[in-house]
């Protein structure tokens, strides 16, 4: 049977022939890449952080991944309610010249920083520890993550609106994979320039500025898209979730369970970066930049996920994929939580650096596989006029889901050490959260297009 294909839709160019479509490719890519060099660069400033005269060192990171996630929570409720009321297009633009401002603001705190603590790596490399918690940092960190928390309903809302319907699960593989091959650079670069720059931290930050110009100029190329809903009214409640994104997930039990397992891969994804950063730095003695570089092994996994993903689901929706994702990154992660004698005076990890990496990688591919299908859901589902309000709710619950990530972090790392166990068994307490999915998730298919307005019309 001839598929209808709505007419806005013919009207649209092929993919590739896009200029929209480039445009917001490299607006990504270009944000997703800074975001990623700063982030990992104060992530890795807060591994060792001496606390007090007496010299006591203690792992930060969780101040600033819960601090990042924070200004979600804040403002992904009434963010979802600008996508929808404004142009999406113009949303974007102007988040990327927020981008500007704060990465300026970077610049500051970076030459507010107190001095170094030097010493030196395994590899010979030098290594240091920051004195006292870097809070002008962290503020930083903050506004960073208000500016992309404006600019993530936007983002995700616009690209159903750019493509035909049964484009967006490949646009979504290409989103992705450029955007996690932007944080793989991203992520290594941080650790390069901190290890090269740690002297003039200023300096870093003027790079980061730069970038932001140029993903603001990148930002003018994507189309224009009608406002979803220009005379939405604003409620109290858009500050978190509105009325209209509740009514939605209420009634729609199947989004209602995507948005929880979406949230539970945000929460999982949350806690590669402490422990993969406190993995190199601390247990492995490796510099900032191959500390950094064995993080991006995971996103190096994660974009072949995603694009793997949409070459299998074609134009479909293939919840298979979630059960056969979260199965493989459980045991990924408890094999990274296996220690090589039970030696409690001195742990040391089973798989060491090398097995780490590729255990690592693995774990990023089966992170993809369960993600992508969900996402897709999660965006094609939802009514048309809401759909800004629905992803700006998304985006709180998965944010939520990250700050829990800290503070799960934070609390294990305490009982573990009173317990008198290995840091790294914080990788198998988290696969363990996954196997629930792998074993009781529903594995439906379900075909993108007609077939979901149809249901949600009914």
């Amino acid at each position: 049977m001839k598929k209808n294909v709505p007419h806005h839709e013919k009207l649209l160019p092929p993919l590739y022939e896009d200029p929209g479509f480039w445009g917001m490719t490299t607006t990504q890519f270009l944000g997703a890449f800074n975001d990623s060099v700063f982030k990992q660069i104060v992530l890795l400033l807060c591994v060792a952080v001496i606390v007090n005269p007496a010299g006591e060192i203690r792992d930060q990171q969780f101040l600033a991944q819960g601090t990042f996630a924070i200004a979600f929570i804040f403002l992904s409720g009434i963010s979802g309610y600008w996508s929808d009321r404004v142009s999406k297009r113009g949303l974007i633009v102007f988040c990327k010249c927020l981008e500007i401002l704060v990465m300026l603001a970077a610049v500051f705190a970076f030459t507010m920083m107190k001095d170094l603590n030097a010493g030196e790596a395994h590899d010979g490399t030098e290594q240091f520890s920051i004195v006292g918690t870097p809070w002008w940092l962290l503020f930083v960190l903050f506004l960073m993550g208000s500016q992309s928390a404006v600019f993530g309903p936007a983002k995700y809302g616009i690209l159903p609106e750019m493509v035909r319907g049964t484009d967006l699960p490949r646009m979504n593989g290409i989103i992705q994979m450029t955007t996690f091959l932007a944080i793989i650079l991203g992520t290594w670069v941080g650790g390069i320039l901190l290890d090269a720059m740690h002297h003039i931290l200023w300096a870093i930050g003027v790079i980061c500025v730069g970038i932001a110009v140029v993903g603001t100029f990148t930002s003018l190329l994507i189309r224009r898209t009608p406002v979803a809903e220009p005379d939405a009214p604003f409620f109290w409640s858009n500050l978190t979730i509105s009325p209209d994104a509740r009514s939605v997930f209420s009634r729609d039990k199947p989004l209602r369970n995507a948005l929880w397992i979406y949230s539970i891969f945000w929460f999982v994804a949350a806690i590669f970066p402490l422990m993969v950063n406190w993995l190199g730095r601390e247990q492995f003695l490796m510099s900032n930049a191959k500390t950094s570089f064995l993080l991006a092994t995971v996103s190096i996994g994660i974009a072949a996920g995603f694009v793997t993903a949409g070459k299998i689901s074609g134009g479909n929706v293939n919840f298979r994929l979630v059960k056969i994702g979260a199965l493989g990154l459980a045991v990924c992660l408890l094999l990274l939580a296996l220690p090589s004698s039970l030696d409690q005076k001195s742990w040391h990890h089973l798989l060491g650096v090398r097995g780490s990496c590729v255990a690592l990688i693995f774990s990023g591919f089966f992170a993809g596989l369960f993600a992508l299908p969900v996402q897709v859901y999660l965006q094609a589902r939802p009514p048309q006029k809401v759909k800004g309000r629905v992803i700006g709710a998304m985006n709180l619950v998965n944010w939520i889901a990250i700050v829990l990530a800290a503070l799960f972090f934070f609390a294990s790392d305490e009982i573990l050490q009173w317990m008198q166990m290995p840091k790294f068994s914080i990788f198998g307490i988290t696969g363990m959260l996954l196997l629930p999915i792998a074993i009781f998730y529903r594995s439906d298919t379900v075909r993108l297009g007609t077939e979901i307005d149809t249901e949600m019309q009914n």
